[in-house]
């Protein structure tokens, strides 16, 4: 059994026990978020939609966290001119426990 769960602008496919990074939500380590399934697939059966809407996702919060450091190099040729950033995009890390 599989569910396709939306958060942070983003569609995720989960199952029980999968550890997930997602966009960063306000909670704790140890609290419990719940999220609306938008398609839930069960052996034969599917359910898409508002079919699927009434199916809650739970998930514990494992970990709040930054991702690797991704580096932004920008160059003018000419102008002499340079610029170097640097981006780490928190996350949370989610345990889902159940899908129904």
């Amino acid at each position: 059994m599989y569910a396709v769960i939306q958060t942070g602008g983003k569609q995720y496919k989960v199952s029980v026990g999968d550890i997930v990074e997602i966009e960063k939500q306000e909670a704790n380590v140890g609290d419990t978020l719940t999220f609306d399934a938008i398609f839930v697939s069960d052996n034969n059966q599917i359910k898409i939609g508002k079919n699927a809407s009434n199916v809650k996702v739970s998930a514990e919060v494992v970990e709040q966290g930054r991702a690797d450091k991704v580096i932004v190099f920008k160059y003018s040729p000419k102008k002499r001119t340079r610029k170097k950033y640097g981006h780490r995009q928190p996350f949370t890390s989610i345990n889902i426990t159940k899908i129904g």
